[in-house]
């Protein structure tokens, strides 16, 4: 384990993932793992609980969610630069940027024109 919670949990979620498991509970959790979740739950990816210092999470409809190290810092030009090299293809999956606004996906971060590190991808 390494001391990126955000990495370490998506790890696991792929693990359980390829594993063929419906869900998976871990104690790790912070803010910044918290945003990135309610992302991918807000788009259907996955769903989690957080009750009494436990994370459960219930995996759905995701192929692939991985951290991205090292965590570039781009501008809003090079977003699209990015999101090439992450996803398989145009409108399909998210780059989560954590901007000054707070953490959004790729297309919030392009159409309100502001740049920002990039944190993870998923689809």
């Amino acid at each position: 384990m390494s001391q990126d919670n955000v990495a370490d949990i998506l790890n696991q979620v792929m693990n359980a993932r390829r594993a063929r498991k419906s869900s998976l509970v871990t104690t790790k959790s912070s803010k910044l793992l918290i945003e990135v979740l309610s992302l991918m739950k807000q788009y259907g990816y996955i769903d989690f609980t957080l009750e009494e210092g436990k994370l459960t999470i219930t995996l759905k409809e995701i192929s692939k969610c991985m951290a991205i190290k090292p965590r570039y810092a781009v501008r809003k030009k090079e977003i699209e630069k990015y999101v090439r090299r992450f996803l398989p293809a145009r409108n399909f999956g998210y780059v989560i940027v954590s901007t000054s606004k707070g953490l959004m996906t790729h297309q919030e971060a392009q159409e309100k024109n502001i740049g920002g590190s990039l944190i993870a991808y998923f689809y």
